[in-house]
Parts: C-alpha cells; structure tokens; sequence
C-alpha cells in the first residue's frame, strides 16, 4: 500500500511481463520538471509515447534495467523483478519508491500502488520509459530475426508469433519457461 507522499518520489513500472520472447524492462524515474500528458504508456499512441519518452529523459532522474529472456527463464519473473527494484534503489535516491501494481514484491521501502500508472505523473513516466526501451529493443532484435516479425507483435502471444515459432522454432531470445498452449504436445526445435 502507499504511505505518505514524499516530494522526492521514484516512480517504478515494467513492460514485457507476459511475452513470449525478449526482456522484461523496469523503469524509475524521478521527475525534475513537470512533464504534460503523462499516462499509462498503454493508453497513449506510439507517436506520444516516443514524444514523452524524449521529454523524460531530459527532464528526469531515471535508471532503466533489462531482464534477458535467459535470465527470466533462470531465475523467473518475479527474482527479475526484484533484482531490476534493487538496481533502481540503488541508481536512484529518492524518499518514496512506488510501483505499479498489487505488491511489494518483499521489498523494503517500497510501496504500491494499482493503476499507479495512470495516477501518479512518475510512474506514468517509468511506464513509458520501459514500454519504450523494450519495443525498441524488440525492433532492433528483429533485424536478427526477421521470420518472428517482432517488429509487429513486441514478442508478445499473437497468432502471427505462434505460427513462425511452429514453423520456424524457438530463437535464442524466445522464454524456454513460459507455457505456451498452442504449441503443447508439438515438437519445437531450439534454434540456438
């Protein structure tokens, strides 16, 4: 739960949560300056997105972490997650640490808050700063590997993605862990 208000606060949120292949991004951000327009980077275009995402960086503290897909299948999402908190409180000094969502993940110091990425300025902020860093990333990473279109799709579970997996296999950047029900039971070659 959130406690007091602090003036000093570093706003937490990730990006790349559930897809199938790729990192997961966390963000902080503490705002120097008022920024107009924040929300929740899902709500906003591509065009604002990349817009805010200029504007933060300039007129922000921020650290920013990638999670590998290997470190994700590993140590799983939720020891990502951790660990990407951890590298931000420590990047980042700030009064009031918030996330976005419906836990501390047993994190001292660090308070929660759901839909805190479309209430609080600093959390909209590290929202847009991870959404961005990672479809970056996965535009990038497409380049690489053109038969998965993750240019399109960020990684995430469309029939577009299942199908080139089918076809294609796993890429080194695709979560070996996550379940995938579309493909149990088939034989999927490890492209590594």
């Amino acid at each position: 739960m959130r406690k007091n208000y602090h003036e000093n606060l570093c706003g937490i949120d990730e990006a790349g949560r559930g897809p199938f292949a790729g990192p997961m991004v966390v963000a902080g951000v503490i705002l120097k300056s008022r920024i107009n327009e924040l929300d929740d980077s899902k709500k906003l275009t591509k065009k604002k997105r990349e817009k805010l995402f200029d504007l933060i960086i300039k007129n922000s503290i921020y650290h920013i972490v990638f999670s590998s897909a290997q470190k994700i299948d590993e140590v799983g999402l939720s020891q990502c997650l951790q660990d990407s908190i951890h590298e931000i409180m420590k990047n980042i000094n700030a009064d009031e640490y918030l996330m976005d969502g419906n836990t501390a993940f047993g994190i001292d110091n660090l308070n929660f808050l759901i839909k805190a990425d479309a209430s609080i300025k600093e959390v909209s902020a590290a929202s847009i700063l991870a959404k961005v860093s990672r479809d970056r990333y996965m535009c990038e990473i497409a380049k690489q590997y053109p038969v998965y279109s993750f240019e399109k799709h960020k990684g995430y579970g469309t029939k577009v993605h299942t199908d080139a997996i089918i076809k294609n296999g796993y890429s080194p950047i695709h979560r070996r862990t996550f379940k995938i029900k579309k493909l149990e039971g088939l034989d999927i070659p490890n492209n590594l």
